[in-house]
């Protein structure tokens, strides 16, 4: 691995290249914060991909990808006076600081939860209103529910045991189904609770329900595309394959994971 002045000097490296760009690439003289944002949107998501897929050498290029975005957005703000990385870096630093009193002060903690806690009710003192404020408006709903649950309960507003919330599970789809068979208006809310508890299920259990639901449909795409291939290799389109035929190569796929 690399020591950390050579660590730096990479850095320093591509501090450099982002001058250069910004000076003398049409291109990169076109970017705002606003163009560049649905950029690192996208690069975010792929390199969620490749830690999902647990290709390493792809979460490498893909980290890179959004240092680059990191650098630019400050390279503008320092064309306006307004921070460089320096300010970035130093604000980041000053914020850990800050929210780890149990490694630069003297808090004393015991467990994630209570790290968890104290990080919440800090923000608390630092003039937050609400603890759920962190949580962007933006974020997938899936993840947004995740995060807010999470929230919650590191201030104390959650669940004793996991079979309680799974009763709340059942108790959701109960409602759902009924309203269902009603046919009333009330489905699309009572779809949302069933959603809503499952994912809280899924953090009582340990699992990010958004990367389980991502696995999925990667293996659903494997399998359907194996289906596409197979029938292709019969000279036919999928669409005319029966269902029976189908499932025959679905089932094919499954013992190829």
């Amino acid at each position: 691995m690399n020591t950390r002045e050579q660590q730096l000097q990479a850095f320093n490296r591509l501090l450099d290249i982002m001058d250069d760009l910004r000076s003398q690439c049409p291109w990169d003289q076109k970017q705002t914060f606003e163009s560049l944002r649905h950029l690192t949107i996208e690069e975010t998501y792929e390199l969620g991909d490749a830690i999902l897929e647990n290709n390493l050498e792809e979460i490498k290029r893909e980290l890179g990808d959004l240092l680059l975005h990191i650098v630019f957005y400050a390279k503008i703000g320092s064309e306006t006076q307004n921070f460089d990385i320096a300010d970035v870096a130093n604000a980041i630093s000053e914020k850990l600081i800050n929210r780890h009193p149990h490694i630069y002060g003297d808090v004393k903690v015991s467990s994630s939860d209570d790290v968890k806690t104290n990080w919440e009710n800090l923000k608390l003192k630092e003039g937050k209103k609400s603890v759920l404020e962190g949580v962007p408006n933006s974020l997938p709903a899936m993840v947004k529910a995740y995060r807010m649950q999470e929230k919650a309960a590191s201030v104390g507003f959650d669940w004793p045991t996991k079979e309680e919330v799974w009763k709340k599970v059942e108790e959701e789809l109960k409602e759902f189904k009924n309203e269902v068979e009603l046919k009333s208006n009330k489905i699309e809310d009572e779809l949302g609770d069933v959603f809503f508890s499952l994912i809280n299920y899924a953090r009582f259990v340990d699992v990010n329900p958004e990367s389980a639901l991502e696995r999925t449909n990667k293996e659903f795409i494997r399998r359907f595309q194996h289906i596409e291939a197979e029938a292709k290799k019969i000279s036919k389109n999928i669409s005319e394959l029966s269902l029976t035929e189908m499932d025959v190569y679905w089932n094919e796929a499954k013992k190829q994971s």
